[in-house]
């Protein structure tokens, strides 16, 4: 029987510090902290609700972070 992968390990981050920053900033660092994927969207986008590890998301109005969370 073939193992069970091990998914890759997420960055160890603090979500909350990226919230009050701008949207170009937020993505910069969290690229350079190890995120794979990172996504700005719109307050009350629909979005689909798969888990992705790696990925950050940012709901950005007026150019500000204003809530971030992993998947």
């Amino acid at each position: 029987m073939a193992p069970i992968p091990t998914p890759p390990a997420e960055p160890q981050d603090t979500l909350d510090a990226y919230v009050g920053l701008d949207a170009a900033g937020a993505e910069r660092r969290a690229r350079e902290r190890g995120w794979s994927t990172v996504r700005s969207l719109p307050p009350g986008a629909i979005i689909t609700m798969e888990y992705r590890v790696g990925r950050l998301n940012f709901e950005v109005s007026d150019g500000t972070v204003t809530r971030c969370w992993k998947g």
